[in-house]
């Protein structure tokens, strides 16, 4: 096979491409010359910005996975600014056997966008946004009407898509986390905060241009192509290189209810009644409001940190009243300073107001003539570079809240004991709206998600642990510790909640039967379209379809 490696190659693309095909410089160059100096000193401080590192193609929000991968990013990109710069490095390299890596934002935890033998597709420069008042896809009837939509080049992200449809009185269902893009999020499932009321990101998807694996340029939508089109609908990466996605619109919730804060018990017997109690919570929780999570952690705390799409105050307190009045009632065992707050909607994304109301909740992107709308969640600052010791996700049945309170409260007890467990509410699908089910139901997510009540994550990870570069070099020993911990956490979980499935883009990268984990009874259909349109694998990403 042709690899990288052979320079006369790349001098016939670059004749076509320009200087638009790049030399990937490392980010830590400095560091690698001078570990001590301020120049490497410099270039760490800026890799503790998402968006910065999303400025340089050979940096990512994941830095390795203890005995998986470490991050090595491709020798050259391609960086992409429009289809046709696209179609032209996908037919360069299936002609030569090359394989082919996709690079967004480099959000993705399994390493996907990380191969030092390919090609990198950067898409982040694509950020063409254009807002559709009736949006009917390439093939539909005439007669079919039109449906509110944004169309999206594959750079945007998450909070450029807000920002840029609010001010037409719309909302798109997106992540939480502002600096996530919109097309791998998209092709692996896509669960917002509130994807209870609005379903998937893939549920919402009309259309997408795609750049197939024989350097064709296709439009997938129910009417065309539609077996693709069902596939990039939370059928992970590997299709294809998708170019621009259409995503329906909605009309956005007057009010956003909030819950948070901590309660801590003051000791074991105690955190388990709370644990119980709450409990009979989760099923309220269940409905087109609630998203977003609650974690248990090792030191007897529960914090919380959950939205209510469309929910006053009145509506929120009438929830919460009842466990908040029995919290209160035993000042002995337990302390809180959680409360209940409603605002507007439309606040949501304002980094003004939240500098306003709480400006320690978010981080801004600071770097001289960045706009300044740009910022970001200090809840996900723990995510930008990280060294991955261990991530497990498994979907937690609706059921057991029901039928089995008691076994629940405690399997959720004893995975506590090692590592902190948070549950996400928003990511599954039991009890959601049903034009959000319906919609969700013609995609490729794992129909296990419509009998789930919560994802549970359990994670370990050291931040600006850098492989290879000296004295930034990820802590072996503390690794090992926390994959062990994450393990011990989750066997009680994957226990009581067996066969239940694994979210694609949160998941383990050692997934067992991942195959069945992900997709569940959709995986053959999914095969079968990405041996029709990938039958060389050129596309290749572990654990993607195929990757038998």
């Amino acid at each position: 096979m042709t690899t990288v490696a052979e320079p006369t190659d790349w001098s016939e693309l670059g004749r076509r491409l320009g200087s638009r095909l790049m030399e990937v410089e490392p980010p830590l160059a400095a560091c690698l010359a001078d570990p001590q100096g301020t120049a490497c000193a410099e270039r760490i401080t800026r890799l503790s910005n998402p968006f910065a590192i999303e400025d340089e193609p050979g940096a990512f929000h994941t830095t390795g996975w203890l005995n998986a991968f470490e991050t090595r990013h491709s020798p050259r990109t391609v960086m992409a600014e429009s289809v046709e710069d696209v179609a032209t490095a996908v037919r360069f390299c299936a002609k030569r056997g090359v394989p082919v890596v996709v690079r967004g934002t480099g959000h993705d935890y399994l390493g996907r966008s990380s191969n030092p033998e390919a090609l990198m597709v950067w898409t982040h420069h694509m950020r063409e946004v254009t807002v559709h008042d009736a949006f009917s896809p390439q093939g539909s009837a005439r007669l079919e009407p039109g449906t509110p939509a944004m169309s999206l080049g594959a750079g945007v992200r998450w909070l450029e898509a807000y920002q840029a449809i609010q001010p037409h009185g719309r909302y798109v269902q997106g992540g939480g986390c502002t600096s996530v893009g919109v097309t791998g999020f998209t092709l692996g499932g896509g669960f917002g905060s509130f994807s209870r009321r609005f379903g998937t990101a893939a549920g919402n998807l009309l259309e997408a241009e795609v750049v197939t694996a024989s350097g064709d340029v296709v439009v997938a939508n129910a009417h065309s192509h539609p077996e693709l089109f069902w596939a990039l609908r939370g059928g992970g990466f590997g299709f294809g290189v998708v170019t621009r996605l259409t995503m329906r619109t909605h009309e956005p919730p007057p009010s956003l209810g909030a819950v948070a804060g901590t309660i801590r018990a003051n000791d074991a017997d105690a955190y388990r009644r709370l644990i119980r109690r709450l409990v009979d919570v989760f099923p309220s929780l269940c409905d087109g409001h609630w998203g977003e999570q609650i974690r248990f952690l090792e030191d007897h705390s529960v914090e919380l940190a959950l939205t209510g799409a469309g929910l006053s105050q009145e509506d929120a307190d009438a929830v919460w009243e009842p466990f908040f009045s029995w919290v209160a009632g035993q000042p002995d065992d337990f302390h809180s300073d959680a409360f209940v707050v409603a605002t507007p909607f439309e606040a949501f994304w304002d980094p003004q107001t939240w500098d306003a109301l709480a400006p320690e909740m978010i981080r801004h992107d600071d770097r001289p003539g960045q706009p300044p709308e740009r910022f970001w969640w200090a809840a996900n600052q723990g995510e930008v570079s990280q060294y991955l010791h261990a991530y497990q996700s498994r979907w937690l049945p609706a059921r057991l809240f029901t039928e089995a309170p008691e076994e629940l409260a405690d399997s959720i007890f004893e995975a506590s004991r090692p590592r902190r467990v948070s549950l996400h509410f928003n990511k599954a699908l039991h009890g959601a709206e049903a034009e959000a089910v319906a919609r969700d139901r013609m995609t490729a997510i794992n129909p296990a998600v419509f009998a789930a009540g919560a994802l549970v994550i359990v994670a370990s990870s050291q931040q600006y642990a850098f492989p290879g570069v000296p004295g930034r070099e990820p802590d072996v020993d503390m690794a090992t510790r926390g994959a062990a911990q994450v393990t011990a956490a989750m066997d009680p979980i994957r226990a009581i909640a067996q066969g239940a499935g694994s979210y694609v883009n949160e998941t383990d990268y050692f997934e067992e039967d991942w195959q069945d984990a992900f997709w569940g009874a959709n995986y053959p259909r999914l095969l079968d379209a990405k041996r029709r349109y990938d039958p060389d694998n050129l596309f290749r990403v572990h654990h993607g379809v195929g990757d038998e």
